[in-house]
């Protein structure tokens, strides 16, 4: 059985948010300009007084929740800073070389370590972009203080990285964590080794490292989803290319782009320009690859995929491989990332029907 987050007190747990999109200017109106943000959460943002106080009834619980974790996190962090060192910690391991890279394994930061998870769990709970960039950014850099992730927060960033739209590091930080990550002479404690450092990987290639033996449950479902918006971007291409002809106008592709799932094909005019047929399969095989190993890893997860309920507000704190604990934990930090790229859980839904049925 596995403990959730090293002891993370679920009494300052926030309720679960349901995302209707993920929000980038005022919440009330989506207004983008001349926006101020709350000053007691500070990721959300208004055009004015009035929508602020009008959203305030929604807001307030949230937003004191963030408060509250953020102080709790400031105290911990005082703490660290003013510690003269001894046996056990180096002083302010925040800046010491001998501390960095090594977090959980000194005792004396996994208080520190614990609040600072406190702030990124409450502004998950809010579905706005700088919610959102803020808690990556703290994960980020938790990592760089503790390599080994004994907190698991691997399960959590690819999903943020696809809520951003950032599909590329998504599938760069899933893969070192499958390749490197895994290798068994790895040191974590060295530094001085690169990490986290596959940059620009191909997207589009085999997904033997994701469905090999004991499949690490979370990065599968992260590439089910990125393989999911790449193939509904090629599908969208290839409708396009049907309709228009084989010369699809260049107006056409720049719509396609502009509003592709992926921001792999948006970035990406070798993608536009070619023939999609061949792509499509090859992905379409993969995403069927990716499904079926999910559903061996833990039978629960896309069953609660297609009707949540109750799964999206328990919160059990441990979990064993393949159960039904397992799977509430994984559908809280992947449910709004999937809902939020249309048309994913369409496919989910087609799949369970076609290779699920009696099983």
């Amino acid at each position: 059985m596995a403990d959730f987050r090293g002891g993370y007190d679920l009494a300052d747990y926030s309720p679960f948010n349901v995302s209707q999109g993920l929000v980038t200017g005022c919440a009330v109106c989506g207004r983008m300009d001349n926006l101020s943000r709350c000053g007691g959460c500070k990721v959300v943002s208004y055009c004015g007084r009035d929508h602020q106080v009008s959203d305030r009834p929604a807001h307030k619980a949230f937003c004191n929740k963030i408060k509250k974790a953020r102080a709790k996190l400031d105290k911990e962090e005082g703490t660290l800073r003013a510690h003269p060192g001894d046996w056990m910690l180096p002083a302010n391991p925040l800046e010491s070389e001998q501390a960095i890279g090594r977090f959980w394994g000194l005792v004396g930061t996994r208080d520190y370590m614990r609040a600072r998870f406190g702030v990124v769990d409450a502004q998950l709970k809010i579905n706005t972009r700088q919610a959102v960039e803020t808690a990556l950014d703290h994960m980020l850099d938790m990592l760089c203080l503790c390599r080994g992730d004994n907190m698991s927060l691997r399960d959590i960033v690819p999903a943020l990285f696809l809520r951003l739209g950032r599909d590329q590091e998504c599938y760069d930080f899933c893969k070192w964590w499958v390749t490197t990550g895994r290798k068994g002479d790895y040191d974590y404690s060295d530094t001085s080794l690169p990490y986290l450092d596959i940059k620009n990987a191909d997207v589009f290639e085999p997904v033997d490292p994701f469905i090999g033996t004991y499949p690490n449950l979370t990065g599968t479902i992260a590439i089910t989803l990125l393989k999911i918006r790449l193939l509904m971007d090629l599908q969208t291409l290839e409708r396009a290319k049907q309709q228009a002809g084989p010369y699809v106008p260049q107006e056409i592709l720049d719509n396609i782009r502009k509003h592709a799932v992926s921001s792999v094909t948006a970035s990406n005019r070798g993608i536009l320009d070619r023939d999609q047929t061949p792509h499509i399969s090859v992905l379409e095989a993969q995403v069927t690859q990716l499904f079926q190993t999910v559903h061996e890893a833990n039978k629960h997860f896309w069953p609660a995929m297609l009707e949540p309920g109750e799964n999206l507000t328990t919160r059990p704190q441990l979990f064993g491989r393949g159960d039904r604990q397992e799977m509430q934990i994984k559908l809280q930090y992947w449910y709004n990332a999937w809902i939020e790229t249309p048309g994913a859980i369409g496919v989910i839904k087609e799949l369970s029907k076609k290779y699920t049925k009696g099983s």
